[in-house]
């Protein structure tokens, strides 16, 4: 049995908490300062609110102000914050982390530097840890489809622990991995990691597609719109793989479950298709978050970093202006507002669009 202490009670990091008790591991789940409401409900009722299902008994809900309690002869810590809480999540563990613990994140997104360069957030995590310590600390990542609701009903699911240190990822896939969390380990971190952070961008714009059919009064008709969502779906993954190729993780990351899974997964459903939605509806970003409420969208966010990065790439000469055309496209929807207008003739390479005569082919 290993003691483990959650930084963050939102829906994931509280159903991590199944396998894990499944396992018989002592659990010591710690909410953020936004979090208070939360612990409050399970304190109360056992119940976590957002996954309406009461938690696994070994679970002990703490508020922050007992972080210390809650952490004192902890051996795992799983930090459990979303993208926008991950460097207040690194400064707050460096408070409470001890020689020997291990680390494991699921926050989903990236950084990016004044010019442009790219950081995957465990770097982020990490980097607000003094150097001394951080070195004795080992660090992981959770990438791959999985749903929290799913997770916490206990229905399969297959991820990547990811990180540099291959102990560190067997131990950890071995206090995990129960007959239905099925856990693969991978060292290509930024290869995980990159797919992970790209596939809520680009399930945000799979999401445009049933909003066209909105617009256009058809959403209730027979004929959907799924050619639309695959053409930009296999666009996605081309360029998923072409970003980790260029920031150094191994091509054949993105066709498994960091990539290709954790995309179709996130493109079924959830906040990123729902803002997506009203998007191809014809609203401008902000009229669709304020209709989403107060809720984090990761894609968007997402969206705003790495879409943003690639003009001063671009100008740097790292890419051509012709590369990441969807990716480009959900920048000026998001970050500049403007109408969705999808470039296809630039999609698969660019080759150009023909277009035939009535009656005739395109050759």
């Amino acid at each position: 049995m290993s003691t483990i202490a959650v930084l963050g009670s939102g829906v994931m990091a509280s159903a991590l908490t199944f396998p894990l008790a499944d396992n018989g591991h002592d659990l010591r789940l710690v909410g953020t300062h936004l979090d208070r409401e939360i612990i409050d409900s399970i304190r109360a009722t056992g119940v976590h609110p957002g996954l309406a299902r009461r938690l696994p008994e070994p679970v002990r809900p703490f508020q922050l102000e007992e972080i210390e309690a809650a952490f004192a002869g902890a051996e795992i810590v799983l930090s459990g914050v979303n993208s926008v809480g991950v460097p207040w999540a690194g400064e707050r563990l460096a408070t409470v982390l001890e020689p020997g613990m291990q680390v494991i994140a699921i926050a989903k997104g990236m950084a990016a530097s004044e010019d442009g360069d790219l950081r995957i957030l465990p770097d982020v995590l990490a980097e607000r840890v003094p150097a001394g310590l951080r070195a004795r600390v080992g660090w992981a990542a959770i990438g791959g489809p999985s749903i929290a609701g799913e997770v916490a009903a206990r229905r399969d699911t297959c991820v990547v622990f990811t990180g540099h240190d291959q102990a560190t990822l067997d131990r950890l896939a071995a206090v995990f991995r129960t007959g239905w969390y099925h856990v693969w380990t991978s060292t290509d971190l930024v290869g995980v990691e990159v797919s992970a952070a790209l596939k809520n961008c680009y399930a945000l714009g799979v999401g445009f597609a049933e909003g066209v059919l909105d617009r256009l009064g058809e959403a209730g008709g027979a004929d959907r719109n799924h050619n639309y969502e695959a053409a930009l779906f296999a666009q996605a993954m081309a360029e998923i793989g072409q970003l980790v190729r260029l920031l150094g993780g191994r091509p054949e990351t993105p066709l498994g479950l960091p990539g290709v899974g954790d995309l179709f997964v996130t493109s079924t459903g959830g906040r990123n298709i729902r803002v997506g939605r009203l998007l191809g509806s014809g609203l401008r970003f902000s009229e669709a978050k304020a209709r989403m409420g107060e809720i984090t969208l990761e894609g968007a966010a997402a969206i705003q970093v790495i879409g943003g990065a690639l003009p001063k790439l671009t100008d740097r000469g790292r890419i051509g202006p012709e590369e990441f055309p969807l990716l480009r496209c959900l920048y000026a929807v998001i970050a500049e507002e403007r109408p969705l207008a999808i470039p296809w003739s630039g999609f698969f390479g660019g080759e150009a669009e023909a277009v035939a005569p009535a009656g005739e082919l395109a050759g």
